[in-house]
């Protein structure tokens, strides 16, 4: 006679958390790789000019920062389903 064996499925508050510490990890990584490169498409440092109250350098980053947060948001948020 065979058993059957039952596995418990992981809390889906578990599953969330994990997928919530991931998700702001890639974001971060991908935050800080798309700041990386168009520092070196620009032709002045960005960090110098950030440094120096440059709003114009600001509200680029800004920008950026946004921009890559609202679409790893919506790749992150699709993959759930």
């Amino acid at each position: 006679m065979y058993t059957k064996t039952r596995r418990h499925p992981l809390s889906p508050i578990i599953v969330n958390l994990v997928y919530a510490i991931l998700g702001g990890t890639i974001t971060l990584v991908f935050m800080w790789l798309g700041y990386f490169v168009i520092d070196k498409f620009t032709p002045f440092d960005m960090a110098q000019e950030l440094a120096s109250g440059n709003r114009a350098v600001g509200s680029m980053v800004m920008g950026m920062f946004i921009g890559i947060g609202v679409a790893m948001g919506l790749v992150i948020g699709l993959s759930l389903n």
